[in-house]
């Protein structure tokens, strides 16, 4: 399995974000007879965190990759 790229966590960091937004806005309302609630901001948070640390991560490294070097003792 492949790694994580940088444009996936870009994109999943911006789609958590577009969840905060949605929950501070309205986090629960009801039409009809029928409910919606979203999930719980502590959880986004998480999330944001998460994937803003994983950006930061592949941003860093070439070409969003990380890579191994290996030190043999002569």
């Amino acid at each position: 399995m492949a790694g994580i790229t940088l444009e996936q966590a870009e994109a999943q960091l911006a789609v958590w974000i577009a969840a905060n937004t949605a929950v501070s806005s309205n986090q629960s309302y009801t039409i009809g007879n029928r409910s919606l609630t979203r999930t719980n901001s502590s959880e986004i948070l998480k999330n944001i965190e998460f994937w803003d640390a994983k950006v930061k991560e592949l941003s860093s490294s070439p070409s969003g990759k990380r890579y191994m070097a290996s030190v043999i003792p002569v």
